[in-house]
């Protein structure tokens, strides 16, 4: 697993726009930016469209209110499930980036199966605070395992995310 003050994996995502296939870098998306990523099991999942995403969506300006430049989250699923799931959710602000060839998810660690549900192979459930493609912080769920019996849901909360990010905000010097 990738280990906080460490890169993000350098892969090449396919996002579906505008009925074509465009190719976006991890230096594109987060050179010179302090983002929060999420990742979760899929698109259209029971914890992820009734709490995670939308919680996300919901604290978005709370977050680029303190410091945040932006909010990522990465599914292996690909372009079409990713833009039919935000349009399904609203989704206004948040970024859903599809890891449709888990090369992102399998070298952050964070690929497992999940064949007992016949979902094949996921991503485990976490978020992160990058600076500048640095993971600065790391919010993994406990029992990272293949095939697990439950879908932990607890340490990579909006409301955990928000709290590390608050805490880290940069007061001002006065004069």
């Amino acid at each position: 697993m990738r280990k906080e003050g460490y890169q993000v994996p350098q892969v090449e995502f396919v996002f579906r726009e505008n009925g074509e296939f465009v190719n976006r870098t991890t230096k594109e998306l987060f050179h010179g930016k302090r983002v929060v990523i999420f990742s979760l099991p899929g698109a259209f999942t029971p914890t992820c469209s009734a709490y995670q995403l939308p919680g996300f969506e919901e604290k978005y300006d709370d977050f680029i209110g303190s410091g945040i430049d932006d909010i990522y989250c990465i599914s292996v699923n690909d372009g079409f499930v990713m833009n039919a799931w935000a349009q399904d959710q609203n989704i206004d602000k948040v970024k859903l980036i599809p890891d449709g060839n888990a090369y992102f998810t399998r070298s952050m660690g964070m690929l497992v199966n999940k064949s007992n549900l016949g979902f094949g192979e996921r991503s485990w459930r976490y978020a992160a605070v990058v600076d500048n493609g640095m993971i600065e912080k790391l919010f993994v769920e406990e029992g990272q395992r293949d095939n697990a019996d439950s879908d932990p849901y607890e340490a990579s909360t909006p409301e955990a995310v928000f709290e590390y990010v608050t805490s880290t905000v940069k007061v001002g010097a006065t004069v």
